[in-house]
């Protein structure tokens, strides 16, 4: 178990196996950022010629590491850097990252105290988080648990350990660290062991164990309902689909917020099949799903005044005799006809039904998470999510909430002419799922989706094709395989509205 706490013992002073500062680019050298007045006073006031000779820069996530300065208190010191701050002032996300490198470098330490710049409750929460995401591991199918020697007893030293703020911020930060976990555990878990039943019998334990209420509806529920889209692209596997519905409603809601997930427990393509390497990571397309389950279960622990409602389409994608077949036609749920050209464009079938199924609930504003295009992994790179909106001030105000966790997304538009094509390319149906062009792949899929949404509700959609998994080292708090995107994000929505 790992336990987080603030105190304001002195850096210099503080028993832990490691000491995390944070080191900051200054001209050609480096500077050492407020809080490191007494550590530097315990090497002499030399600490920063010390890290200077070994070969610290203060570029962006470098480690440099030195033996602690007083002989039975922390026994490494582990610099991190922080990069430049030419205004003096660091950002929120420096610090989180920062955190997390400090505590991965610090790997083998069973305690790691954290000297990093905490002015205000924003920073407390910025380390903490870091510090706990930085911790994560997947070790669940290793013969040997390699997550043994993790850091146990995290520390963060700050002036205001004893301020109300700052111990609301460290309560988020570490609700939200446990909710991005257990997303991460989700899409990690091979899909052999996470089929739609599995994940939706996940999601009521979870729910139930917090107090929320759900609700979910098997292949036959699917069927009599007419969720046409769910059942479609879910008919080619052994493993039936499922729709989760999980409610949140506090007393006296300042708002109410539909969060719906695309829960594609694997991807093989259908039909329209991928190829082998296409494939390997597709046990990652439930990433949607599992963050609308994950924020939804912290924003009910953290209390916020803000209804919601999430729905998880969860289903896998498999070619067999009885899968959908390229030029199928799918009635949606509300009747909406669909063309299915390409079986490989599921994820909006899925949210397809899910959509107008949450516009039945009519909140305030709808967010779909979702990994959806190649398309947007190709304009925006594997770290930045897409975001596009049914109105500017509905897309932005999510966008802000980004910025505000320390998650990357950029807003992209929903050309009208979109729509026109999807409408065109079938001949039979009211709709094509695909466009037939090799461009704008995530503009179509965008204008897809928001044809199910009802009129008079703003609508925003992510597609988080590109930061949900990372093929690559891990990096800060962000660790190889799942991430847990988007948790952070819905939370902060939850919480800037009430």
């Amino acid at each position: 178990m790992t336990t987080i706490t603030l105190s304001k013992s002195d850096a210099a002073g503080v028993k832990s196996d490691a000491v995390v500062i944070g080191v900051v680019k200054l001209g050609g050298g480096v500077t050492l950022p407020a809080g490191t007045e007494s550590l530097n006073a315990a090497y002499g006031g030399k600490l920063v010629e010390v890290l200077s000779d070994l070969g610290a820069t203060g570029k962006t996530g470098e480690v440099t590491k030195v033996p602690g300065p007083k002989p039975g208190k922390s026994a490494t010191l582990i610099a991190v850097g922080l990069g430049a701050a030419p205004d003096g002032a660091l950002k929120t996300e420096d610090l989180r990252a920062a955190a997390g490198t400090g505590v991965r470098a610090a790997k083998t330490a069973q305690s790691v105290a954290f000297a990093l710049p905490t002015p205000d409750a924003e920073c407390v929460r910025a380390v903490a988080e870091g510090a706990l995401l930085g911790r994560y591991a997947f070790t669940a199918y290793k013969s040997s648990d390699g997550n043994n020697d993790a850091p146990g007893n995290l520390i963060v030293l700050t002036d205001l350990a004893r301020n109300k703020d700052a111990k609301t911020a460290l309560e988020r930060a570490q609700v939200t660290a446990e909710a991005v976990a257990q997303v991460r555990d989700w899409v990690n878990t091979p899909p052999s062991d996470l089929h739609p039943a599995e994940f939706a019998a996940d999601a009521v334990k979870l729910g139930k164990e917090h107090g929320l209420k759900v609700e979910v509806l098997d292949e036959k529920a699917l069927a009599k309902g007419g969720y046409g889209g769910i059942l479609g692209v879910g008919q080619g596997s052994a493993n039936p689909p499922r729709l989760v519905r999980m409610t949140y409603t506090p007393r006296k809601p300042v708002t109410h917020l539909a969060f719906v997930g695309k829960g594609i427990t694997f991807d093989s393509g259908g039909l329209s099949l991928k190829t082998s390497s296409g494939m390997v990571s597709m046990k990652s397309d439930m990433a949607g799903a599992a963050a609308v389950i994950g924020a939804t279960i912290a924003i009910a622990r953290l209390g916020l005044p803000v209804q919601v409602t999430t729905y998880a389409a969860m289903a896998e994608n498999m070619p067999s005799g009885s899968a959908a077949r390229p030029s199928d036609v799918l009635t949606m749920y509300g009747g909406k006809t669909v063309e299915v050209l390409n079986t490989d464009a599921e994820g909006r079938l899925v949210l397809g039904d899910a959509l107008v199924r949450a516009g039945e609930d009519k909140p305030d504003l709808i967010v779909d998470v979702a990994t959806l295009t190649g398309a947007c992994v190709v304009a925006l790179g594997t770290k930045v999510a897409g975001a596009f909106g049914n109105t500017d001030s509905a897309r932005d105000r999510v966008v802000d909430a980004a910025v505000a966790a320390g998650e990357s997304m950029w807003p992209l538009p929903i050309p009208s002419e979109m729509l026109d094509k999807l409408k065109s390319h079938s001949k039979v149906a009211d709709l094509a799922n695909i466009t037939g062009e090799a461009w704008g792949g995530a503009l179509a899929a965008a204008a897809f989706l928001g044809d199910f949404v009802a009129d008079g509700i703003d609508w925003v959609h992510l597609d988080v094709a590109g930061p949900a998994f990372n093929d690559g080292g891990p990096s800060g708090y962000t660790p190889t395989g799942g991430t847990g995107y988007a948790v952070r994000t819905l939370v902060e929505l939850a919480a800037s509205a009430s």
